[in-house]
């Protein structure tokens, strides 16, 4: 079906529809007259947009950069490294981290 149609049956415009495309929030789907078509995976792709929105209060541009952090390595360790410097994740405890502070202890109890 074409992007009017699309939009209809999702309750939103078709500039909305479009929006999400952009961000990547689904497929693009173009015939050979280079209009967009949407079937029902394409459908069922901006519904569930929709439901994670709503449940998690973070708009399509939001979903969409969560969408990068997880497929793009240096944006997640970005992201990761900016939660650790403000207190929002703990820092991982790495190997050697944990052997030094292992053989503190042992000193400390001699």
């Amino acid at each position: 079906m074409r992007i009017t149609e699309a939009a209809r049956r999702l309750g939103m415009s078709p500039r909305m529809l479009r929006y999400r495309e952009a961000l990547g929030l689904l497929p693009p789907v173009r015939d050979k007259g280079a209009h967009r078509r949407f079937g029902p995976d394409e459908l069922e792709a901006v519904r569930q947009a929709m439901e994670l929105e709503r449940r998690f209060d973070v708009s399509p541009a939001e979903l969409a950069f969560a969408l990068r952090a997880l497929s793009e390595p240096a944006v997640a360790q970005a992201v990761r490294d900016l939660g650790v410097r403000i207190g929002r994740i703990q820092a991982p405890r790495r190997a050697l981290d944990f052997e030094k502070e292992k053989a503190l202890r042992l000193l400390r109890h001699r």
